[in-house]
């Protein structure tokens, strides 16, 4: 972190300063318990105000990234790497640009009806075919999410046909001609099953953070609907709202979720055009 950078002018300057530090302790540049460096050797390495770096650092702050006193430098945590709502991001890139090696394991791959729920989402007709994956999704060798995707058979066809061990299926899927444009989630915590516990080799019931995601394409046409449920210990999610964007929707309870179909029951709803794929 020798090398003077330059925060380019625009909204949101500490998010930006914030991305860039996050991005520094994920490549080793401050490793877990260290300080990182003064609110002044910030703003003048960033070419920012000393406000713009505490902002920045409550943001660090907010996604767990570090922990500070009053009076004290920073410390890096060594806490769950956090994907952000930000962007659009496949969980390889996102495995990728934390510095980790992403993997999949595949549990079974198969073509059947759909059933009510998966018709529903999709916009296909109740028992039309479908593909249905269940993939663990490896971090550098150890498991941290179980991946349970549903895709339309246009689209499954393609799927079916990757190296679903080692290929990103949004990245693949791009190159083939389908991007997943938009996407909207449901964020709740659940007990691992049985089945859930064996393949992230945890206990039965140890609390898992699931992700419900619906993702359309550039015509708003569904691509993929899928189940994927992180170990809390390993993933933490982060969403930044603004009075421009607000990537944040929150629902006051049962029978009342704005914006989220009510099929889907007790969940908080992090609805944004951008997030970590599949």
């Amino acid at each position: 972190m020798a090398v003077d950078h330059r925060v380019p002018g625009s909204l949101s300057l500490y998010r930006k300063v914030a991305e860039d530090i996050k991005a520094a302790i994920a490549g080793g540049g401050y490793v877990t318990g260290t300080r990182l460096p003064s609110e002044s050797e910030l703003a003048e390495r960033y070419s920012v105000s000393r406000g713009t770096v505490r902002q920045a650092f409550a943001a660090l702050r907010a996604d767990g990234v570090i922990a500070s006193r009053r009076g004290a430098r920073r410390v890096v945590l060594g806490g769950p790497r956090v994907q952000s709502f930000g962007e659009l991001l496949s969980f390889s890139r996102w495995a990728r640009a934390m510095g980790e090696v992403p993997a999949g394991q595949v549990v079974r791959m198969e073509r059947r009806p759909a059933k009510p729920l998966e018709a529903e989402q999709l916009g296909v007709a109740p028992g039309a075919p479908v593909y249905h994956l269940t993939r663990v999704r490896l971090l550098s060798g150890n498991p941290v999410m179980i991946e349970r995707g549903v895709y339309p058979d246009r689209v499954g066809i393609l799927v079916a046909g990757m190296d679903l061990e080692r290929d990103s299926i949004t990245e693949r899927l791009e190159e083939l001609g389908v991007v997943f444009a938009d996407a909207e989630h449901v964020i709740d915590a659940v007990p691992a099953t049985a089945a859930d516990a064996r393949l992230l080799r945890v206990q039965p019931r140890v609390p898992l953070l699931r992700e419900r995601r619906l993702t359309m394409d550039l015509a708003g046409v569904p691509v993929e609907w899928s189940d994927d449920r992180y170990l809390g210990s390993a993933v933490a999610f982060s969403v930044h709202n603004s009075v421009a964007v607000n990537a944040l929707s929150r629902t006051p309870g049962p029978g009342a979720l704005a914006r989220v179909r009510p099929e889907l029951g007790r969940a908080v709803a992090a609805r944004s055009g951008r997030s970590p794929a599949a």
